[in-house]
């Protein structure tokens, strides 16, 4: 999300992302200076202007005028702020990485998978295959536009700016959990018999008992990695 529109006052409160008002002071060939009140003026790239092509920055601006932007980036070593009237993406690139988890909303349906957007400059594609478990014919079998889901980051392309992503791998992770722990939950009828025949004499269980529990335990976590790395295998052979 972007920053709050709080005015800064000094160049070291200035933030990227930071929503500012400022006031055009001088207009150039290549963009315009703008006050936002911090002792040094910003510069508004003419490209930073609009998504449409902008010939003249006069022909948008005007000195004097009060303007919305955004900070881009900032510099306080060199005192440089550069600005945007493009509203920046809530998440930037560096924050989308491969296992992140996040929540978004179904923008389009296509017959090879849904497009959801989690708050990136683009949303990220789960492909047919990627959501549900077993085979999906349609997908507006699964979901609709305007759906809320729960994704998880399976690649990304920062270059071509692509955002691969999977509901699937939720889904097989929820259901070994659930698994797990009915399976730490409800003991075989041995162990419980066992354990009440120790709790009776006042013993623990034996160590071959809780290393036996750890193994099965160990073998469930290698069984989910395995699910997981058949999900990544797949997804990259599509």
């Amino acid at each position: 999300m972007t920053t709050e529109n709080i005015a800064p006052t000094t160049i070291d409160e200035v933030v990227p992302k930071m929503k500012v008002e400022g006031v055009v002071k001088k207009i150039e060939l290549y963009g315009a200076l703008v006050d936002i009140g911090v002792g040094r003026p910003g510069l508004l790239h003419i490209s930073q202007i609009s998504e449409g092509h902008v010939k003249n920055v006069s022909d948008v601006l005007q000195e004097g005028q009060t303007i919305t932007a955004w900070v881009q980036e900032v510099d306080r070593k060199r005192g440089r702020i550069s600005l945007t009237m493009l509203e920046p993406a809530a998440l930037g690139w560096s924050e989308i990485d491969n296992g992140k988890v996040f929540t978004g909303k179904v923008v389009r349906v296509e017959k090879f998978g849904a497009f959801v957007d989690i708050g990136a400059e683009r949303p990220g594609l789960v492909h047919v295959s990627e959501l549900a478990q077993g085979y999906v014919g349609d997908p507006t079998d699964v979901v609709k536009v305007g759906d809320e889901v729960q994704v998880k980051v399976i690649g990304v392309n920062r270059r071509k700016k692509q955002i691969d992503m999977s509901i699937r791998a939720l889904e097989e992770a929820a259901m070994i959990e659930a698994i797990e722990e009915d399976d730490e939950d409800m003991p075989t009828a041995m162990e419980l018999a066992l354990r009440q025949a120790l709790e009776g004499s006042g013993m623990v269980m034996p160590q071959r008992q809780q290393q036996k529990k750890r193994g099965k335990k160990e073998k469930r976590h290698q069984e989910r990695e395995d699910i997981f790395a058949r999900t990544l295998r797949q997804h990259a052979n599509d």
